[in-house]
């Protein structure tokens, strides 16, 4: 259940979803898992470590390793998610995709709209998870990977043949289409030292 709590921490290892406004594949509609690989990509530069994830039609989950870095780490989600809702948008209407961009804009709230907030591209909040435990690690890795196999409408047959995860390295040490970092390898940084 997604969660309007700040999380009360500047670094450590969280488990993250969000989820595409009212559940909606756009990420599938718009193939934008380069997208999040390009959110990914940023998080990184900053000093933080992707330990895994899962790429959804309609939501994403991930594993980060967030280091200190000045700013709330609810700061650092939101910034990303409007940084691929901008991406989102731009490619719905390079695809003429008429009729979601109006759905999308349909019911944004009119603060948020007073404030040019013009679509809604991602649900609200997000839900979190502080990753304190190698079980609860394993635990949360493990619903990731299963997360296309499951369902009426599973993606895959089993977790290796799902191309956006990073189950592929977790069972074989193989890096998949994006590169992340063992929790293992994690666990021994001091995420606490400012960058």
């Amino acid at each position: 259940m997604p969660t309007r709590t700040s999380i009360p921490y500047s670094e450590g290892i969280f488990s993250i979803t969000f989820t595409c406004y009212r559940w909606i594949p756009l990420i599938e509609v718009i193939d934008g898992y380069d997208i999040v690989y390009n959110w990914f990509d940023r998080l990184k530069f900053n000093g933080h470590y992707i330990i895994g994830y899962v790429i959804m039609p309609n939501h994403v989950h991930c594993m980060i390793g967030f280091r200190s870095v000045g700013q709330s780490i609810n700061t650092i989600i939101g910034n990303g998610k409007r940084f691929m809702a901008y991406a989102f948008i731009d490619r719905l209407k390079q695809n003429n995709e008429q009729h979601l961009l109006a759905k999308l804009s349909e019911e944004v709230e009119p603060g948020r709209r007073l404030r040019n907030k013009n679509h809604n591209v991602w649900e609200l909040s997000f839900d979190w998870k502080s990753c304190e435990s190698e079980y609860f690690i394993l635990q949360k890795l493990d619903y990731y990977h299963m997360n296309p196999c499951r369902y009426d409408r599973a993606l895959c047959f089993g977790p290796l043949d799902y191309a956006h995860s990073s189950a592929k390295f977790y069972a074989t040490g193989e890096q998949g289409i994006y590169p992340v970092t063992s929790y293992l390898e994690v666990a021994d940084i001091n995420l606490s030292e400012i960058r």
